[in-house]
């Protein structure tokens, strides 16, 4: 197996500037990144453990859209998209970045965090679960069928073509750290992919994404992850901008589905092992090493903590790590 590695871009917070979204999506790609990805929000929210409190945020298919334009071949992915918008809507915007940018999209959809974000939109009473399992759905006969009629109590319309269509499916992930969310990436989705999680949890889920695919005759989704991740020339440098005890505290508080250690909660670095990556350069190729040996296939470099320094970190993985990785 031979893991790809992508970045998440910096479009949200105090250091996201044009320049910093598309010079560094070139500077990606010129180091032989695979993949730039976006993060999705309605109205966003930063994680106090991990992101300070500004609120600035570029709009995510929008943003791909211009990192399409000024790239080339790197796939351009959502991690995750969330059903705030009409399907519709979300499927003319995918058809026109597929047309502008290449067949390079990959489409994670997630149930989202946040209940004020569906009470903007008065849909906080949907399930949103099942509004992911729709999207996908719709999605995928919007992209590739004409005529498409639809009713499913939440969305309902006749006769919807779409043109230009991408030249090739788009590839579905489900994004979510629960059990069920790795059941339906089994049941329906070409990929699985949590945002932070541990090593453990990553292992439990991907034993059941692989008993279920055997049973259910479907491919084994892609088994991908997103891990905040700091790194610098020294250790020291790397682990100072990292909230350990905030990381710990929101394991404790949101990551009621992750694989527990014996005691029954995070308690150290040990136990939410794979929940972060920091080090220098050495150290980065050690611990993504073992994201491999529990499955997984495509690692995506969240560099929130330190997007002060995002020029600098991106040079140092594409310099120092993807090729230790690769070679």
């Amino acid at each position: 197996m031979t893991m790809r590695f992508g970045l998440l871009m910096p479009h949200f917070g105090a250091h996201a500037s044009r320049r910093a979204v598309l010079d560094g999506a070139v500077l990606a790609e010129s180091f032989g990144f695979d993949s730039l990805w976006v993060r999705d929000h309605l109205v966003f929210e930063p994680h106090s453990e991990m992101e300070a409190s500004d609120i600035t945020f570029y709009e995510a298919l929008t943003t791909l859209t211009a990192i399409g334009a000024v790239t080339d071949e790197i796939e351009l992915g959502t991690g995750s998209l969330i059903p705030f918008r009409h399907p519709v809507h979300t499927a003319i915007s995918v058809a026109a970045l597929c047309t502008l940018a290449g067949d390079r999209v990959v489409l994670g959809f997630g149930a989202g965090t946040f209940d004020h974000e569906f009470e903007v939109i008065d849909m906080a009473e949907a399930d949103r679960v099942e509004l992911v399992r729709s999207n996908a759905e719709i999605l995928r006969r919007l992209l590739t069928e004409d005529g498409v009629t639809h009713d499913d109590g939440v969305y309902s319309f006749e006769n919807i073509s779409i043109e230009p269509k991408p030249g090739r499916p788009v590839p579905f992930w489900y994004c979510g750290a629960t059990p069920r969310s790795a059941r339906l990436a089994a049941e329906y989705a070409d990929g699985w992919m949590p945002g932070r999680t541990t090593l453990l949890t990553i292992a439990e889920r991907a034993a059941t994404m692989r008993e279920l695919t055997a049973r259910n005759g479907r491919p084994m989704p892609t088994v991908a992850v997103i891990p905040p991740t700091s790194i610098a020339a020294t250790s020291e440098l790397a682990r100072a901008g990292v909230n350990l005890d905030g990381l710990l505290a929101w394991a404790n508080k949101r990551g009621k589905w992750w694989a527990k250690p014996p005691s029954g909660r995070f308690e150290t670095a040990e136990d939410i092992e794979g929940s972060l990556i920091a080090g220098t350069p050495d150290e980065v190729v050690e611990q993504v090493g073992r994201f491999a040996a529990v499955g997984v296939e495509h690692l995506v470099f969240d560099l929130r903590m330190n997007f002060d320094r995002w020029f600098a970190s991106v040079e140092l993985l594409g310099r120092e790590v993807l090729p230790a990785l690769r070679g």
